[in-house]
């Protein structure tokens, strides 16, 4: 029952961090961006997103449950890390509109979901092997982000 809801807590915080999707949604000006050919269709995101949460949520819960609180304090603080990074980016670019800093801040991002399956790796291997789609498609991400920071730039203050 203590494992169950440990693993219900890892889902509301991964959850929590897709929240901001909900609040900050892309509207009228995303839609007027100048964005490549190859990026996916809108309606992608969601269940994309909803698949990632839900692993990014048990990955922690296997290393929660394979060393606890305390034994794996170091790798569950930078995963919390990445779950705040990860809540940021949509306020950053949907909310203000601030392409430059959505990506500098995605490449932190990247840097802290690369440091979370090293350090999970240490673990528990499944832990850090399930957060692999997760970073590829924050890599994707990424790159989007770039070429919509690039296509528009000088159109806009907002893009340095």
């Amino acid at each position: 029952m203590h494992s169950t809801i440990i693993l219900i807590a890892f889902l509301i915080a991964s959850f929590a961090a897709a929240a901001t999707g909900a609040v900050f949604r892309p509207g009228d000006w995303y839609r007027q961006l100048d964005k490549p050919k190859w990026r996916p269709p809108d309606w992608l995101f969601a269940p994309v997103w909803t698949v990632l949460y839900t692993l990014i949520a048990f990955s922690g819960w296997l290393v929660w449950r394979q060393a606890g609180f305390v034994g794996a304090a170091l790798p569950l603080t930078i995963y919390a890390a990445q779950l705040f990074l990860n809540a940021a980016w949509t306020p950053i670019f949907f909310g203000l509109h601030r392409v430059g800093l959505a990506l500098a801040e995605i490449l932190m991002l990247w840097a802290s979901i690369m440091v979370t399956i090293i350090l999970f790796y240490l673990v528990n291997s499944a832990a850090a092997f399930i957060l692999m789609p997760y970073l590829a498609w924050v890599s994707f991400a990424s790159v989007l982000t770039f070429s919509i920071w690039r296509r528009n730039r000088a159109t806009s203050t907002k893009f340095a």
